[in-house]
């Protein structure tokens, strides 16, 4: 979200310029919150009321409009107003006396960083999927008051500065759509840094010895990446708030805001969530430093009528999941043999793809209003022409943390640059401002070579000498073939379930998403186990007389394998001192 000039001078404030919200939960088994909305002051003839089209932290749109009904405006007199529609996302209120109080209907059930949910477990909302705003009073201080159930344990966790009992407040409408709630019967750990407060709400059936032995890497991770920019952010109010619902009716995700972060996943933490879900625990963290205070200007202001678009999230969600592991390795919660295990399906997923011909990291970042939680009903080619900008840039993070190293520096220190100049500062850095950051801490031509090759083209790293410096090797088994589709198993065949990778064996034989293998080399193949052994067997220029399918049509094609291009990154035990010394610099705790 975009910076706030942050006073709360509530006092200086009369009700009657303060925009007001009451949300109840009468009937939350069936996923619904009645909620009343009140603008007093209003001098305009009429009143355009929104719903957000996106929310903070996402770049695709929504169209939460789509769970709102029952909608109804009054004035203060009880009278109900004209609403007009000119759009599929707002109301149009006229013929009011300077109130225009509303009510409407919420159907919410998604639980993630980005959508609502309501059940009689919780009331989990995100701002934009939850309430209606207006664009026109936007500079306004909002209250909101929770009616929570009678019949139930719940309270609120929230960044919002707390008025009284369920009453809490906001300067402004920004701060408000970036402040997540969780009204659960929630667990709460706490711990102080550096003056400031740091709390872990938890949703969740498990025992409070599970969550006391989970809040224990909390406070690892915190200390780590403290330590990458050298302190904490200051956040309001010295408090930061870890939101998090682990249970099976969620969906798995994880949103960052100011002064705090949306944590939701479906595994419990006795049943793998302790390591499955800590990871979101590290990337969202991060973000405090960079997304939420160093901030791509081309996210500024957040607009939330239109799809958002930055062609720095190679940088912003990337580096930040360059860090996601490191961190976890540094705060002793992967080894670093699983660290480094870690690396591979990132990098395969990446430096294996043929995307890499239609568009370079910041290419890949302007995709983003499509693939960010985006939904769409006609079928796309991105096994081709797509590399998410998380993997794309985190590899590329790799790679420059690596190649720092060799110069005697390190990804940290430049982080740490970069925060100073337009983190902590909060001005808001361009492509150009990176490179001239780098070129700064490293020199202009290590600088340049960087961004020039890697950034605005698309090649690839020394990523074999690179990894030889930190005592790791970069290897492929040339004796495997490869295919180059994934497959499913159907009934009585097995079935091409993407789409073939331009270049492979798959493509170059004309073969297409949904075409179903019933017979290879004249044999029968009706599972995963038997097509998996004839690959398994199979050498690279290996032959295959593949019978296929196609619209219930019958097929034959010859495919000839390729050497199966999958890297293996790992530890070389027999590495020089000097690289394992280099190794051990990298991955330890600082």
């Amino acid at each position: 979200m975009p910076k706030f000039i942050f006073f709360f001078l509530i006092s200086a404030f009369s009700f009657a310029q303060t925009n007001t919200y009451e949300i109840s939960f009468e009937n939350a088994v069936p996923h619904e919150a009645k909620i009343k909305a009140s603008f007093p002051n209003v001098k305009s003839h009429s009143l355009t009321i929104n719903m957000s089209r996106t929310s903070p932290g996402r770049y695709a749109l929504h169209e939460f409009a789509k769970n709102v009904y029952g909608f109804k405006a009054i004035n203060s007199k009880g009278k109900e107003l004209k609403v007009t529609r000119n759009n599929p996302y707002s109301w149009s209120i006229s013929g009011h006396d300077g109130t225009v109080n509303i009510e409407y209907v919420l159907f919410a059930n998604r639980g993630d960083g980005t959508y609502s949910q309501i059940d009689n477990t919780h009331a989990h909302l995100n701002i934009p999927a939850t309430f209606i705003f207006a664009e026109t009073l936007k500079h306004r201080p909002i209250e909101v008051k929770f009616i929570l159930p009678d019949t139930s344990d719940w309270k609120v966790a929230t960044q919002l500065k707390k008025l009284n009992t369920n009453r809490y407040t906001a300067p402004n409408l920004y701060y408000f759509m970036d402040s997540p709630m969780e009204l659960s019967d929630f667990s709460l750990r706490e711990f102080r840094m550096d003056g400031k407060n740091i709390r872990f709400a938890l949703h969740h059936d498990g025992t409070e010895a599970e969550l006391d032995a989970y809040f224990e890497q909390v406070k690892r991770i915190v200390e780590q990446e403290k330590m990458v920019f050298g302190e904490l952010p200051e956040f309001d109010f010295n408090e930061y708030t870890f939101i998090a619902c682990y249970l099976p009716n969620v969906s798995g995700d994880g949103m960052e805001h100011r002064n705090s972060t949306i944590l939701t996943g479906t595994e419990s933490l006795a049943d793998g969530g302790m390591k499955g879900n800590i990871g979101t625990v590290s990337h969202e963290f991060f973000h405090a430093w960079n997304v939420e205070r160093i901030r791509p200007a081309d996210l500024e202001p957040f607009d939330f009528s239109k799809a958002n678009m930055s062609g720095s999230l190679w940088f912003a969600e990337g580096f930040t999941s360059y860090y996601t592991n490191l961190i976890l390795c540094r705060a002793n919660i992967l080894t670093p043999d699983e660290y480094v295990k870690s690396l591979n399906g990132t990098f395969n997923y990446v430096w294996n793809s043929p995307a890499h011909a239609y568009f370079n990291p910041i290419g890949m970042s302007y995709q983003a209003p499509f693939v960010d939680a985006a939904k769409s009903v006609d079928p796309v080619n991105r096994e081709n022409t797509f590399i998410s900008y998380y993997s794309y840039g985190s590899v590329l993070g790799l790679a420059l943390d690596l190649s720092l190293r060799e110069q005697g520096l390190n990804l940290d220190d430049y982080m740490q640059q970069v925060w100073n100049t337009y983190g902590k500062t909060e001005v808001s850095y361009t492509i150009k401002d990176l490179k001239e950051s780098l070129s700064k801490y490293a020199g202009k031509h290590f600088g340049s070579e960087f961004f020039e090759n890697y950034i605005y083209k698309s090649e690839m790293p020394n990523y074999g000498e690179l990894f030889k410096s930190v005592g790791l090797q970069l290897t492929q088994d040339g004796e495997k073939g490869h295919f180059g589709a994934s497959l499913k198993e159907t009934e009585n065949s097995v079935q091409i379930s993407s789409n073939p990778k331009i270049g492979s064996p798959a493509y170059k034989a004309n073969l297409n998403r949904g075409d179903k293998i019933t017979a290879v080399n004249g044999k029968g193949i009706t599972t995963m186990k038997e097509w998996e052994a004839i690959i398994n067997e199979s050498k690279p220029e290996t032959s295959l007389d593949v019978t296929y399918s196609r619209n219930n049509k019958e097929g034959k094609m010859k495919v000839t394998l390729s050497q199966d291009p999958t890297y293996e990154i790992s530890i070389d035990e027999n590495a020089d001192k000097k690289a394992q010394k280099a190794r051990a610099a990298w991955l330890a705790t600082k």
